[in-house]
């Protein structure tokens, strides 16, 4: 074993020397131009050198056994021993040049980064331990605690509760200190002032609870019946009135303009369009539709495939089933009215309203 120790530390620095001949000549032309001498003969003898690689691989192998010894007093919050050792291995790492010292350098730092990790998580513990002695102590301090005197008043009844306690408070303290602590801590808590009430406390006592008493149930009557309220039937049959008068006026708008000029078409929307009213529009459409649900007009498209309307002739009345009938659904809205009113150039209702018919 020690044979081929020495043989291969004979062979390391040769192959060092003729592995890195390009790293030896920017140094000479260097040297060369500034005049310092140093030249790649002095490069490989300081990597060649067998006693200067054995002692850098000793240092390392002393600073980690120092390392691993003193472990328990390197964990001590007060002691630098391992950033010492650290700027140490900095200084060695400078002259490094094997792949062993490269090697130590790294057990080395594994060691010292395993050591750390254990130290900052002892401080991180001991950080968060409390102890309600100290605080005691700083917070008597701060209060104003007199330890070399003595409460005056010679009160045998405080003295057992301090005993039955099981500690005694030796000292004194000022008579703000309460109110000393109260300010000190009062920027901490965000709470409103305390209200205080002009004449003396009042403690309000929430009133008696009232007696509950049960109402009487009334026996529904055998002859009672319901029946619907008069007035709202005749609303309905108003409101069935009302929108027959409508369709049947709507109807006679349809034959008149019909009858002006039976060769041109009615244009569906120019006839239900009022421009002037997106309600009434929506009325004049809702009842348009109960003249082609009764066969009283009829729809087509024209030749530019744009609906029509016209009113049917007493021959031309559909007496086919109900099954056999159309129906078509549209959706409206008021951008499809604004719409409509400018593509058609709309300016008049051709169906007037209610109101303006007198």
């Amino acid at each position: 074993m020690k044979r081929s120790r020495s043989s291969g530390e004979g062979v390391t620095p040769r192959q060092n020397g003729s592995a890195n001949p390009g790293r030896g000549e920017p140094q000479q032309s260097h040297g060369e131009e500034g005049g310092s001498g140093f030249g790649s003969s002095n490069l490989q003898k300081q990597n060649g050198d067998p006693g200067l690689r054995r002692e850098i691989r000793s240092k390392y192998r002393d600073l980690i056994n120092s390392v691993q010894q003193n472990r328990e007093d390197m964990l001590s919050p007060s002691n630098n021993k391992l950033t010492e050792v650290l700027e140490e291995a900095n200084k060695l790492f400078k002259d490094v040049r094997q792949a062993r010292e490269a090697a130590l350098d790294a057990q080395l730092l594994v060691v010292a980064t395993e050591l750390g990790k254990e130290k900052a998580t002892q401080m991180f513990a001991e950080g968060t331990d409390f102890d309600p002695a100290a605080y005691a102590e700083h917070l008597l301090s701060f209060m104003g605690l007199n330890r070399l005197e003595d409460y005056d008043d010679d009160d045998d009844g405080d003295d057992d509760e301090e005993q039955r306690n099981g500690h005694t408070v030796g000292g004194f303290l000022p008579q703000d200190a309460w109110h000393r602590l109260a300010r000190r801590a009062e920027c901490c808590f965000r709470t409103a002032p305390s209200f205080h009430y002009m004449f003396g406390s009042f403690h309000a006592e929430p009133p008696p609870p009232k007696p509950r008493t049960e109402r009487q149930r009334k026996a529904p009557g055998k002859e009672a019946k319901r029946i619907m309220p008069t007035q709202m039937k005749k609303m309905e049959d108003s409101h069935q009135e009302t929108t027959e008068k409508e369709v049947e006026r709507i109807l006679g708008y349809l034959k008149t303009y019909h009858q002006d000029d039976p060769t041109s078409p009615i244009s569906y929307y120019e006839f239900v369009i009022d421009p002037n009213s997106f309600s009434r529009t929506v009325e004049n459409i809702f009842h348009t539709s109960f003249l082609i649900r009764d066969s009283l007009a009829r729809m087509y498209l024209d030749d530019a495939k744009l609906p029509c309307i016209a009113p049917t002739e007493e021959g031309e009345v559909d007496t086919a089933e109900p099954s056999t009938r159309k129906q078509c659904i549209i959706s409206f809205s008021q951008k499809i009215w604004k719409e409509l009113i400018d593509a058609y150039d709309i300016t008049d209702p051709m169906i007037q309203p209610l109101n303006t018919q007198e």
